[in-house]
């Protein structure tokens, strides 16, 4: 339940504690992840000497056990807590971030070992993901989801604004060491937020049983709701072939622009940029039809394909906010799509295949991605991801010849071709 609250209805998510807290430590958390994440392609471009395909390799193993183990993660999550399991996923990745700072400061830092933390952070976050996106949805009203997701996504952004607008002069002043450091303790404050919250206020979902092919339940669940089935299958694409800037915007600045450290994490910062606003956009409207969720994806795939035309880096980082844009209101409605369309006892599994289709597609095609900039040109790359992303955009439109029915807010029972779901 929710405690009663005088905060003004136009402010409704401020009702909760829980939300708040969990709002502060993501913004802490996000912040320090996009640090470490602008230090680790610099460091990894560093220690290749600029090779591209090393980046994407790097990218891959990060995201590539949420391939493997994705809806087992997703298992995990609907048998257990998401508040106990972000505290302990959250503790194993301020260690993992740890590491690198130590082995930059001792000077032992090399390839392999840059190869094995972003494969074991993978592994971390193959729980840690579908948690996260659980939680969500536990600590606001069912009316509310939709706000929050869109709440929640421009905290996040702002974070990944301030992230890389940060780790360029750190880089440049003190090297990739402090910026890992600085990942440690913004875990350790995300731990302290969780640790604050009232465990009693929300509507957790009743732990799921052990029971066996509930994996196979969750995608036989996935494959009876063609809602469903759509959203995931545009996702993967979209994210497969369009969501590569990590690699592509780092190339696109340092190859074609040849702009210094400072400028490196502006990529970033203009893609947040834009998703802040898309998430304002997206809080205005909570009924999300197939149709829309097409549009979106081809608005992206369109402007991610202009950008590789622009010719110097001014250009190419404006126009990275309308795009950032349209990522936004994409992956909004997608996400509110899942949530829900699917009932409590199923939403871990429903969430990790989300968080499949968009990170654990990456290590299939991140490699082809680098590999495209390094020979062909990180312009192609850019081009190869938004023509993708806008053909599948277009085929998914094709395949809803009439608007359907908006999903509706609130709790949903799960249909299931075997009801074992509990």
């Amino acid at each position: 339940m929710y405690p009663p609250s005088r905060t003004p209805q136009r402010w409704p998510l401020l009702r909760s504690p829980n939300f708040r807290l969990f709002a502060l430590g993501q913004t802490a958390s996000n912040t320090g992840t996009w640090i470490q994440k602008v230090a680790q392609d610099w460091l990894a471009l560093e220690l290749s000497h600029g090779n591209g395909t090393v980046l994407g390799i790097t990218t891959a193993l990060q995201f590539l056990p949420l391939l493997v183990l994705g809806p087992y993660g997703g298992v995990l999550v609907d048998r257990h807590s998401t508040r106990r399991i972000l505290l302990a996923s959250q503790t194993v990745m301020a260690a993992l971030a740890l590491i690198p700072a130590l082995l930059v400061a001792t000077g032992a830092a090399r390839l392999d070992a840059l190869y094995v933390l972003a494969l074991a952070l993978g592994f971390t976050m193959v729980v840690e993901k579908p948690a996260l996106q659980a939680f969500i949805g536990e600590s606001v009203a069912p009316s509310q989801l939709v706000s929050a997701l869109a709440f929640n996504s421009a905290v996040l952004n702002l974070a990944r604004m301030a992230g890389p607008a940060l780790a360029g002069p750190l880089i440049v002043l003190f090297g990739p060491g402090p910026a890992f450091l600085a990942n440690t303790l913004s875990y350790l404050t995300v731990i302290v937020c969780l640790l604050r919250m009232d465990p009693r206020v929300g509507r957790p979902a009743p732990p799921l049983p052990r029971a066996k092919q509930q994996v196979r339940e969750g995608l036989r669940y996935v494959r009876h709701h063609r809602e469903l089935s759509l959203t995931l299958t545009l996702v993967a694409v979209v994210a497969a072939f369009g969501m590569n800037f990590q690699i592509t915007t780092a190339l696109m600045i340092t190859r074609v622009y040849h702009a210094p450290a400072a400028v490196f994490g502006l990529g970033n910062t203009a893609l947040a940029a834009g998703s802040v606003i898309g998430s304002l956009l997206a809080a205005r409207h909570p009924h999300v039809t197939g149709r829309r969720l097409a549009a979106a994806a081809l608005a992206f795939g369109t402007l991610e394909t202009a950008c590789a035309l622009m010719p110097g880096p001014v250009t190419f980082l404006v126009l990275l906010v309308p795009t950032g844009t349209a990522l936004l209101l994409f992956l909004t409605a997608a996400k509110a799509r899942l949530q829900l369309g699917t009932g409590e006892g199923i939403r871990g599994r429903i969430m990790s295949l989300y968080l499949l289709a968009t990170l654990g597609t990456t290590p299939l095609v991140a490699p082809l991605i680098g590999w495209t900039a390094q020979s062909a040109g990180p312009r192609t790359a850019l081009v190869l991801g938004g023509a993708a992303s806008a053909a599948a955009a277009l085929t998914i439109g094709l395949l809803h010849p009439r608007p359907p029915t908006p999903l509706k807010t609130g709790p949903h029972p799960v249909a299931s071709p075997q009801p074992h779901i509990n």
